[in-house]
């Protein structure tokens, strides 16, 4: 009988136990290998000295501990936050970002190489769609970045599913990455420290309603009205804002949690009294919370409010009873927006 072989990162304890059955090794040996790779954060079989040699070279010849290859990686200034650029075994570039925080360490995850819903202001749209990410290399982003904070005693506190792509649109794989990052027998992060954002699918948020984990749900909504959202993100003609908050509402009522609006401030754009009006009437506590933030610039026509002007509009909503909140931006100078490097870069290959 030919033996089982594996081309991919392996992460899954599916995988390895599937692995570990074709070697004849007993089960317990399949824990310590998932183990020592999401728990340990084990970048080869040869450091795994538990396990026989014989089993470790075995495992070199058919799996892959590792699926991403760091090409380039940023570091702010002081450190704040850490963008690297990884290639994928096909030769494609995607990217992650780690933001640390006096207690908080966050990892910015890409779910797709590039983005089919191409939003007017994002480098990602650019890149359009060259396929999606498997759970192994979204989780490999997040031990990547892991492994560098258990090097300063640290751990990743909070991933988010806001990097390259639409995580809705990859939907299965998203949530099998979530659900790696959450097993306690694994990697072991908390439900409620993994957020996912989604520009606004509306059969995706339905769907994310019915899932067993407590994950949190953001949507990128950078507009107030339909006449100019369609102007900066084309799926809002599928899903225009009544639909995309009806879902919300069916989300808060299935799951009882909150959820987070992202608004990406362009000036002169989405920052007028109008905008600030209606959106105050739309997001409304205690189950929606407004996020802003301001426009990291790709190039373009839009351009990054004046710090008076985010001030201006966070004040604007807080009257009108809206729970706001600015998000720092620690990575403006390495950028850190969604494909910004590689849209710099190109494809580290062409694309086949």
């Amino acid at each position: 009988m030919p033996r089982a072989t594996y081309n991919g990162c392996v992460i899954d304890p599916q995988t390895i136990a599937a692995v570990m059955a074709d070697l004849g090794e007993p089960p317990y040996r399949a824990r310590q290998v998932y183990e020592a790779l999401a728990g340990g954060l084990a970048v080869d079989f040869a450091s795994m000295t538990s396990l026989p040699v014989a089993l470790r070279r075995a495992l070199a010849e058919r799996l892959r501990p590792v699926s991403l290859e760091d090409i380039e990686t940023r570091v702010a200034p002081r450190g704040a936050a850490r963008k690297t650029l990884f290639a994928t075994p096909d030769g494609h570039a995607v990217e992650a970002v780690l933001m640390t925080y006096d207690k908080r360490a966050t990892v910015c995850v890409s779910s797709q190489v590039g983005c089919a819903v191409g939003c007017a202001f994002c480098a990602s749209g650019r890149l359009g769609l060259r396929r999606d990410l498997t759970a192994e290399e979204m989780v490999d982003q997040v031990f990547h970045f892991a492994r560098l904070l258990r090097d300063d005693e640290r751990r990743v506190t909070n991933v988010v599913f806001m990097g390259m792509g639409e995580p809705f649109h990859n939907y299965d794989e998203t949530l099998r990455a979530c659900r790696l990052l959450n097993d306690g027998d694994g990697f072991n992060l908390a439900a409620r420290s993994i957020s996912v954002s989604t520009v606004g699918v509306v059969t995706g948020i339905d769907r994310f309603a019915e899932e067993d984990l407590q994950l949190n749900l953001a949507v990128s909504l950078h507009a107030a009205t339909d006449e100019v959202r369609d102007r900066l993100v084309p799926l809002n003609r599928t899903y225009p804002l009544d639909e995309v908050f009806a879902a919300c509402a069916r989300y808060v009522r299935r799951t009882h949690r909150k959820v987070l609006f992202e608004y990406v401030v362009l000036r002169g754009v989405n920052d007028t009294d109008e905008q600030a009006q209606i959106l105050a009437a739309r997001v409304r506590p205690p189950h929606y919370h407004l996020n802003l933030i301001a426009y990291n610039e790709t190039g373009g026509e839009f351009a990054r409010p004046r710090a008076d002007q985010l001030a201006a509009l966070r004040a604007r909503l807080e009257a009108a009873g809206v729970s706001c909140t600015v998000r720092r931006s620690p990575g403006a100078k390495i950028e850190a927006a969604c494909g910004q490097l590689a849209l710099r870069r190109g494809e580290v290959a062409p694309q086949p």
